[in-house]
């Protein structure tokens, strides 16, 4: 490289303010005492040549990086992007930086984002992590004495701290809200998969949100003889959402009179799928998604939302993680969220009302 493209150096900024290479990197690193006119002249002499501190030298002098990762399923996801915005806000008011990773929901992109981190020295992560039976890459966060908090979702037995909704509950009061409506088919939308394409045990849905919510969903149904529940698996984005909602909605008489996506996204593709049959809602089918979505006000009728306080949720996850990097406590503090049910013009009486 040529000598005028290379890059300036701590020594050409301290040839440029008058002073030697140590006190230059003292003001540039951010540590050690220097008075304030030798700060300024420093700081103004970096900025006159266009200096760019090499942050990983930096991190390996001061031990810190200010940078936080961040690793969640779907980016995407309105639900997600809300939450990530809330969360930069947060940390950035606090002097840190963000590396966002996005993991597709795969758990192999997952361990791969989180390896890329740790030797990025980030001083803390938050992880939605994509399947709760699986936490060994998790754990070697907090082997690494990396700060952790999981949003969203939570490992099973890993005792770190965890900021959720109360997904169970308000699945199951959705659910009891539709069959005092007198729905007693009630078709729930998730985009988790299984190994055999069909939904037979909670035991197969790795994404630990989602486990809570069809638990809620399926706990509101027990005992009730006359009332089938169930679940559909692999509606993945808003195209595959529609088409398997198209094949359920074909069935006739045995077809649901009532649907619940488990996110903005799939719950387009149910809507989409209802108008294009010809199906009046909230007349012949009643639905209800999860996540309150700019296109659910504006739909007509406007859609019944379980709101998830995405924002909260985010600010509560970046509060948590920046109080343990502060204070070194990694209590493992698990904080509940509530969710709110949304009513609007998309859920109407069953055939048993």
């Amino acid at each position: 490289m040529a000598e005028s493209m290379r890059p300036p150096s701590v020594s050409d900024v301290a040839r440029r303010a008058g002073v030697s290479k140590a006190t230059a990197a003292r003001v540039l690193g951010g540590y050690g005492r220097v008075s304030a006119a030798i700060h300024a002249a420093v700081s103004a002499a970096a900025a006159e040549i266009g200096y760019r501190p090499n942050e990983l030298a930096r991190s390996m002098t001061t031990g810190r990086s200010d940078t936080i990762g961040i690793v969640v399923g779907d980016i995407a996801n309105p639900f997600f992007a809300v939450a990530v915005h809330a969360m930069s806000q947060v940390l950035r008011a606090e002097g840190f930086g963000v590396l966002l990773a996005n993991s597709a929901e795969s758990l192999a992109e997952e361990k791969a984002a989180i390896d890329t981190l740790l030797g990025r020295r980030v001083d803390g992560m938050i992880v939605s992590p994509a399947d709760m039976r699986e936490s060994s890459h998790l754990r070697a966060i907090m082997d690494s004495g990396v700060p952790l908090v999981q949003f969203d979702r939570c490992a099973a037995g890993l005792a770190v701290a965890g900021v959720t909704a109360d997904d169970r509950d308000v699945a199951a009061e959705v659910t009891q809200m539709l069959i005092r409506r007198g729905h007693r088919r009630i078709a729930y939308f998730t985009a988790c998969e299984t190994d055999s394409g069909r939904f037979s045990d909670l035991e197969e849905i790795g994404t630990g949100s989602v486990r809570e919510r069809i638990a809620g969903f399926l706990t509101a149904g027990e005992g009730l003889e006359d009332t089938a529940l169930e679940v559909v698996v692999g509606a993945v984005g808003a195209e595959r959402a529609q088409s398997l909602a198209t094949e359920v909605l074909a069935r006739g008489a045995e077809a649901p009179t009532a649907m619940i996506a488990s996110d903005s996204t799939i719950g387009l593709g149910l809507y989409t799928a209802a108008r294009a049959a010809g199906i009046a809602i909230p007349q012949a089918l009643s639905l209800v998604t999860f996540h309150d979505a700019d296109w659910t006000a504006i739909a007509h009728p406007g859609i019944t939302v379980i709101s998830q306080p995405a924002r909260r949720l985010g600010e509560e996850a970046a509060r948590m993680l920046i109080r343990q990097i502060q204070t070194g406590d990694g209590t493992c503090a698990h904080h509940v969220v509530p969710c709110r049910i949304i009513s609007r013009g998309s859920v109407g009486d069953g055939p048993v009302s």
